[in-house]
């Protein structure tokens, strides 16, 4: 959006031109972390030129923790020293730095005891004392630990004191299993870094704790500065102040403006932030885009703890707002500073004890239980008024614009723990990192629901201004996730305050059995249909009463219909040409609504005004318990139905990510790695390695013998043992299995009659690459199949084998990591399911036979994202088990993804 020349015309200079890194420098280490109080630091690798850096952070350090470190009171750090420290070479010698506000705020580093591929490694930690207890240590830790993992690194070993207590805490605390041995005064500390439940748990945990204390600054600030603010009162600047002001801002707030040396009418106008008599939580900026540099500086520079910046002229520019806006969030998090926007919309909260409305909307909206994100700024007015023409009350409204720095996901963190938010609606726009989305959503999606509006994951649906990567998944892979995740997808904006007023308001659907009462039988007839169509079971009524029927008659229809133990969820619908018949009906509805604890919806067809009468009562956990009116009975409807699969989702176990036995990754790591250094491009698996790639996650394929000629099909039966199948393993045949197999052969003769057979129909088509291959037990052909995709990483797919994939792509998708419960879900999601239990007079396949092959395959692909592809195909499935009949797989060096296991922000570039 434009704005009015703000606080300054100047720009701020570039940083001094960074030195050269030296060789075998990984870049891709580097990090932008949050940290326990919500502030921003940087992660990466030492370099030589850090020897003064670490000197200086070492007089810093009090004469305790250089004891502690270096079990020796080294009051100085000497040029050899620190030289040493700061030489290494990314391999044996491992160290990391973490900067805050530009200054060196801790070190960690490793050795490998017995060379560069030793798989135990000494580590040692040092944190300033004025940043301890803020979790440095912790995040250099799991940094470390990532690292090393990925390197060969098995074992980390520490030799501490024992009144070193915070130092072993950082180790026991991190999720690891610590042994301990007390020896000539020092305890030695060792433990495996292989991520564990815990461990991962305890990431998961302490990330969520500090995104979403960087978020609470941005949403609950106790003061605000308006940078940009004219005279002018339809400026952007003068527009938010007013709205601040308007709106009930509890803190303290002021306005600054460089360009004007006159008073506002009501408040000082300073010309700098740097004026201001107290450093403040939140800045607004609503400057030209020029000049938010200088802006960012002098934020900077008096303690400025984040950034709301409306400003256009970015990312969503062209190229020189692109560099503009990178150069933006990277000033702002050297200085520990969170950045919503730029081009955003804005910020609101409506609690009572802030009452925040940094928006472009001229009104605050009505306090609720319902927390709204919206990455579009043009839809932000829209998307506000739906919600109060709803009378849908909202705790915060959050417009990310361009989300450079601040997104959904953080936004998510803060909602996990918010006693005010009740339910999170989701308008998307793009999605930069889906594996962080699918982690955060779910963990959130259990304590309260998600309602998501995203209407694909092409590039063409991404607005200019949104960095993402470019996907080869499919729309339904994203689908899946959301799924997994257990969010509410939606199409629309309409329909997400369909499902939102109904989670706010309502309890949460047991499960599929709903009631219809109405007095119009023409409206009940819809709601019973619309209910079938969407999955659910109407085990109640329809009830037809009478038009004429009162309140009281009413009340006791619904009321039977709650107290029905076969019903889950009411339906109800009234058409009243009398209106204060019908606010009366309204009236008595909702008071039996609010005595029972199932969800309850409403039509009222021709009556105006019952959105104040239907309320009554409160929900146990403190909500207004109101029944959501809807124009028509087909939309409440297919709200109920998403409340009700959400419900389902909620109510299942989902248990924790499958790690079948027998997995040997550190085999199967060894095998690429032998690979790519062959073939540094990637290329597909010979046999004898897909054998062995396989065989470490416990997958055995039945070999298979090319053969040319009769003769050699013949040799190659005898060998394997009769009966067997001679196929073509031609891509070209994949869905003509008639014409390209014969099996259950048992004899030579039959042998050679199936290659010539063969050999002749399928030469022409140059197919005819033929195999024997020992015959399998009658069963039914599957396909299971995984590859790397460069947004949402690993994408496993399970179909049956054939025309049901090749042809009619019946094929279902699901996001490593994987739970049981989704690999159960993962096969339940194809068309063709049923046949897999005996539909259709067939036998009933070993289903824990195929659970187990699509977790080690899942297992697989999260473990190895140099596996671009691997397919395996066609698995024969029978009451007995399975066999794995054919596979293919190719490697190729692995590009990083967007969701590792060490916590980092998105890269400002």
């Amino acid at each position: 959006m434009s704005v009015d020349p703000g606080d300054t015309s100047a720009t701020a200079p570039e940083r001094a031109t960074p030195p050269a890194l030296p060789e075998g420098y990984p870049q891709d280490w580097e990090a932008d972390v949050v940290l326990r109080d919500g502030s921003v630091a940087q992660v990466r690798p030492i370099r030589p030129d850090d020897v003064q850096r670490l000197q200086q952070f070492h007089e810093r350090q009090s004469e305790e923790s250089i004891y502690l470190r270096f079990f020796a009171p080294l009051r100085h750090l000497s040029d050899r020293d620190a030289q040493r420290f700061a030489t290494v070479d990314y391999r044996e010698r491992v160290a990391l730095i973490m900067e805050a506000s530009e200054q060196m705020v801790g070190v960690a580093r490793y050795d490998r005891l017995s060379g560069p591929d030793s798989p135990r490694a000494e580590v040692a930690f040092n944190v300033a004392d004025d940043f301890q207890g803020r979790g440095v240590g912790s995040v250099l830790l799991e940094h470390l630990a990532v690292i090393g993992a990925e390197s060969g690194v098995q074992e980390f070993v520490a030799d501490v004191l024992p009144q070193n207590r915070k130092m072993m805490g950082v180790f026991t605390d991190a999720g690891y299993e610590v042994d301990r041995r007390f020896d000539d005064g020092v305890i030695s500390l060792s433990f495996r870094i292989e991520p564990t439940e815990q461990s991962q748990a305890v990431r998961a945990a302490r990330e969520q704790r500090a995104e979403a204390r960087s978020v609470h600054t941005l949403l609950s600030p106790e003061s605000v500065a308006v940078i940009g603010v004219s005279h002018r009162l339809d400026s952007v600047g003068r527009g938010l102040l007013d709205h601040l002001v308007d709106g009930g801002y509890t803190g303290r707030l002021y306005a600054v403006n460089a360009r004007s040396h006159d008073e506002l009418a009501d408040r000082e106008l300073f010309a700098k932030v740097t004026d201001l008599p107290e450093p403040v939580d939140l800045a607004v900026v609503a400057v030209p885009a020029a000049e938010v540099m200088q802006v960012v500086t002098d934020c900077a520079a008096h303690g400025v703890k984040a950034l709301l910046v409306v400003s256009s002229g970015f990312a969503e520019a062209g190229p020189e707002g692109e560099r503009r806006q990178a150069q933006l969030v990277r000033a702002a998090r050297r200085h520990g500073m969170r950045v919503v926007g730029p081009n955003s919309f804005g910020i609101i909260n409506t609690d009572p004890q802030v009452r925040l409305n940094a928006s472009m909307a001229p009104e605050m909206p009505p306090t609720g239980g319902f927390g709204l994100f919206s990455q579009s700024g043009a839809l932000g007015i829209a998307v506000l008024d739906f919600a109060t023409r709803r009378g849908l009350g909202l705790s915060h409204f959050v417009s990310t614009g361009n989300r450079a720095d601040v997104s959904g996901n953080d936004i998510m963190q803060l909602w996990i723990d918010d006693d005010a938010t009740k339910a999170v609606g989701l308008y998307l726009e793009s999605m930069g990192n889906p594996r962080k989305f699918s982690r955060i959503a779910r963990r959130l999606a259990l304590r309260k629901p998600v309602i998501v509006v995203k209407s694909g994951v092409s590039e063409y649906g991404v607005p200019p201004g949104h960095r993402v990567r470019v996907t080869n998944a499919r729309p339904e892979a994203f689908a899946a996730m959301l799924r997994q995740a257990g969010v509410i997808r939606v199409e629309n904006v309409h329909q997400l305050f369909d499902v939102g007023q109904l989670v706010v308001h309502q309890p949460i659907p047991r499960g599929p059995r709903v009631a219809i009462v109405s007095n119009s039988a023409a409206m009940g007839a819809l709601a019973a249909d619309a209910a079938v169509s969407w999955g659910l079971e109407v085990t109640h009524g329809p009830i037809d009463l009478p038009a004429e029927s009162g309140p009281d008659e009413c009340a006791a229809a619904v009321t039977a219909a709650f107290e029905d133990p076969n019903v889950d969820s009411v339906i109800t619908g009234f058409m009243q040409s009398r209106i204060f018949a019908g606010l009366a009906l309204a009236q008595s509805l909702a008071r039996v609504a609010s005595d029972h604890d199932k969800p309850c919806i409403t039509s009222f067809l021709g009556i105006e005004g019952v959105s104040e009468a239907l309320a009554g009562g409160t929900t146990s956990d403190g909500r207004s318990k109101v029944v959501p009116a809807y124009s028509m009975p087909e939309d409440g409807v297919r709200a109920l139905a998403a409340a009700t699969r959400y419900g389902e989702w909620r109510a299942s176990e989902r248990g924790v990510p499958v790690m079948p036995d027998g997995i040997d990754r550190i085999a199967a790591e060894a095998l690429i790695a032998r690979v790519l250094a062959g073939s540094r491009e990637g290329r597909a698996l010979t046999a004898a390695e897909l054998q062995e790639l396989l065989a470490a996650y416990g997958i055995s394929v039945w070999p298979v013998t090319l053969v040319r000629s009769p003769d050699e099909a013949v040799a190659a039966a005898r060998r394997v043992g009769y009966p067997v199948v001679v196929k073509s393993v031609s891509p070209l045949v994949r869905a003509q299995p008639i014409t390209a197999v014969r099996a259950d052969l048992h004899h030579d003769a039959a042998v050679r009659d199936a290659f010539r057979s063969l050999d002749e129909r399928l030469r022409t088509l140059h197919a005819n690459r033929l195999v024997v291959q020992r015959m399998a037990p009658p069963g039914i052909a599957c396909v299971v199949s995984t590859g790397e995709d460069p947004l949402f990483g690993p994408v496993v797919r399970f179909g049956l084998g054939g025309a049901p994939t090749e042809v009619m792509g019946d094929i279902g998708y699901r996001i490593p990591p994987m739970s049981a419960a989704d690999v159960r879900d993962l096969i339940g999601s194809v068309r063709a399911a049923p046949l897999l239990s005996g539909r259709g007079g067939g036998m009933a396949i070993d289903r824990a036979a195929l659970e187990d092959l699509i977790a080690r395959v899942a297992v697989l692909a999260e473990h190895l994202p140099e596996v671009a592809a691997l397919e395996l195909n066609p698995i024969n499935t029978h009451s007995s088990g399975l066999e794995v009949l054919g596979a293919a797989a190719t490697v190729a060096p692995s590009r990083s993804r967007t969701d590792t296991g060490r916590r980092s922000l998105p890269t400002a570039r």
